[in-house]
């Protein structure tokens, strides 16, 4: 009973959401690729066992156990979930309800208590299991529009640039905006979600520009190698 109120409120949640956006303008569903599936294979669509090249679509539900997995948007950015997270499509964002997800390229996402909207950027968010949601942009800026139950509150919004760290209350308050130091980028760039992928990320080229010019000590994740084609001869190495 618990469950079925829970998937309840969130499909509310997203309907709400979806009067946010701007009135008579007919907004396509979200859906999500599978690319790649890290650490076993407990990646599920609306509690089905998920593989690569499996597709999700809003509003259905997308999440991870003891795994982490990519995702393609239909907006051509990525989404990379941590282990245990949950994320639900719906139209014109995601909403992460639980969990964390770094999103590479133009893909807005969506809390219960905010909406983040990007023109296209690199950005990591995370939701605690009180509704406390964390928003660290990596790379662009990300416009931050406080809701309350899908809805906009009245309060201002709040502009998040690169290198700066947004935390907000279940209700939407803001609690901090700080800078990120260079060792927050190393921990997040030598953590889970970018160790061990191989899926490329659509905007990398533009984090990276930004952390050569920016923060110059930070060492980059290295991209995985191109396979090397032997035409059908012999290779000696």
């Amino acid at each position: 009973m618990a469950t079925a109120v829970r998937a309840v409120g969130l499909t509310t949640t997203l309907a709400l959401m979806a009067g946010l956006l701007a009135p008579g303008v007919a907004q396509a569903s979200e859906t999500a690729t599978v690319r790649e599936i890290l650490d076993g294979d407990e990646l599920y669509i609306n509690e089905r066992q998920a593989k690569v090249n499996d597709k999700a679509v809003a509003p259905q539900e997308v999440n991870t156990r003891n795994s982490r997995a990519q995702l393609s948007f239909a907006s051509g950015a990525a989404g990379r979930l941590n282990r245990f997270s949950e994320l639900r499509l719906g139209s014109g964002c995601f909403l992460l309800a639980k969990g964390e997800v770094l999103v590479s390229g133009k893909q807005s996402g969506c809390t219960r208590s905010s909406r983040l909207s990007v023109r296209g950027t690199n950005y990591v968010l995370t939701v605690d299991d009180q509704g406390v949601s964390e928003l660290s942009v990596l790379e662009g800026s990300v416009e931050v529009e406080p809701l309350k139950d899908g809805q906009p509150t009245g309060q201002p919004t709040t502009t998040v640039n690169a290198g700066e760290r947004l935390r907000l209350s279940a209700a939407g308050v803001v609690l901090t905006l700080l800078r990120l130091s260079s060792g927050d980028y190393t921990s997040i760039l030598k953590g889970p979600l970018f160790e061990g992928f191989r899926a490329p990320l659509p905007a990398f080229g533009s984090l990276e520009s930004y952390i050569r010019s920016s923060i110059p000590g930070v060492p980059l994740p290295s991209l995985p190698a191109a396979p090397v084609p032997s035409f059908g001869f012999p290779r000696f190495f």
